[in-house]
């Protein structure tokens, strides 16, 4: 699959918080829903940011 581009604005929506908004179609695509925990993993020298399902401990 080729990968895809989108541009979004960063958004304040506390005093200490910022939020990214998430295409519709990503959403169903991974099937995330509303309020679901996912895991954000950063670093590196790209300043890139991963998004993944959160998993529980077992």
């Amino acid at each position: 699959m080729p990968m895809q581009k989108f541009i979004r604005k960063i958004r304040r929506v506390s005093t200490h918080s910022y939020a990214v908004t998430l295409p519709k179609s990503l959403m169903k695509k991974f099937k995330w829903k509303e309020r679901q925990k996912v895991v954000l993993i950063f670093g590196g020298r790209k300043h890139e940011i991963l998004i993944k399902d959160w998993e529980p401990k077992k």
